[in-house]
């Protein structure tokens, strides 16, 4: 046989040689939860080693991923039910945790890249990505909140906002709202194809923003489309974003694939919350080798095409040297 694969795969040096994927720091971001009060760290019972933080919390947590060479943060806030309204009103007041949480990173720490979630849910009383009426989600309506928020979360020192709510139009409408505010170098990161899955329970219940009626599958993909993310992805590159998120990440790796074969934006993908707890659970019985798992799933998101993997596991990989 003059042609033998293996040849290149006998050593370790070998193999490293010949390596066409690598994962670094710079590829990884930590979504983070914050919730309201002083010296809170609550751990989240479907997602082990996931923390409810308090800014206090928040920000030695930052410091120490700072350290491991983890840059870029994603924020996710815990909302007290008293606090939330049909509107989302509390989503943009300037003493608002979230946007306390921002200025206290930029603050202290202003070499992070803090990246922040516009969405309705965590703040309406309806757990919906936008305003209902009659039960029905009003887009048009829900782009004047969604602009307000993005607007504050600039003020408070976003680098980066992220659309996550999937009305039409949202990204252009946020993009004229920065700009015309003078905020013309913040970042859009748009959740271009974010599907209707099944992946994002622990997420809702770290967040306690579970909708309180029916379901989000008249704005959030069918799972069983693939040219669809297409087309959400031109309409946003279009709008003004800067990446095209895929999310979840792990079911939809041919997704993935296909945004990053037809955009020129670097493309983006979220290691939900439901993908984290399957890897945990499965490693808690002794099921999966969880570092080997957790590298290898890492690894897949960024073979597909993925230039940033938001992932549960971005600070656990680097602290145990795993990439």
């Amino acid at each position: 046989m003059l042609q033998r694969p293996r040849r290149n795969r006998k050593s370790e040096v070998i193999r490293e040689m010949v390596k066409e994927t690598y994962l670094s720091a710079s590829n990884l971001i930590l979504p983070l939860i914050i919730t309201e009060g002083d010296n809170k760290k609550i751990e989240v019972a479907s997602m082990p080693g996931v923390y409810r933080l308090s800014i206090d919390h928040l920000l030695r947590e930052v410091e120490s991923c700072l350290n491991l060479g983890l840059k870029a943060f994603d924020l996710f806030p815990n909302i007290d039910e008293a606090l939330k309204d049909k509107y989302a009103t509390i989503s943009y007041h300037e003493e608002c945790l979230y946007l306390r949480a921002i200025r206290a990173i930029k603050a202290r720490f202003p070499e992070a890249c803090v990246i922040t979630d516009v969405a309705m849910d965590p703040y309406s009383s309806d757990g919906h990505d936008g305003i209902v009426e009659n039960g029905e989600i009003l887009n048009d309506e829900t782009l004047e909140v969604l602009g307000k928020m993005a607007l504050a979360h600039a003020r408070s020192g976003a680098d980066i906002i992220a659309p996550s709510d999937m009305m039409d139009g949202r990204v252009g409408y946020i993009r004229k709202m920065l700009d015309d505010n003078g905020f013309t170098n913040i970042s859009i990161m748009s959740y271009s194809a974010k599907y209707a899955s099944a992946f994002y329970g622990p997420f809702r219940d770290a967040l306690d923003s579970a909708p309180k009626f029916g379901d989000k599958k008249t704005y959030q993909m069918n799972p069983a489309n693939q040219r669809e993310a297409l087309i959400e992805a031109a309409l946003d590159e279009q709008e003004g974003a800067d990446f095209l998120m895929v999310k979840p990440a792990l079911a939809y790796l041919d997704v993935i694939k296909l945004v990053n074969d037809h955009s020129n934006l670097p493309v983006a993908a979220y290691n939900v919350s439901g993908e984290y707890a399957m890897v945990k659970a499965a490693a808690q019985k002794g099921w999966l080798d969880e570092r080997r798992t957790i590298t290898e799933i890492l690894t897949s998101i960024r073979r597909a095409g993925a230039s940033a993997i938001l992932t549960y596991h971005a600070k656990e990989v680097l602290e145990n040297r795993w990439i």
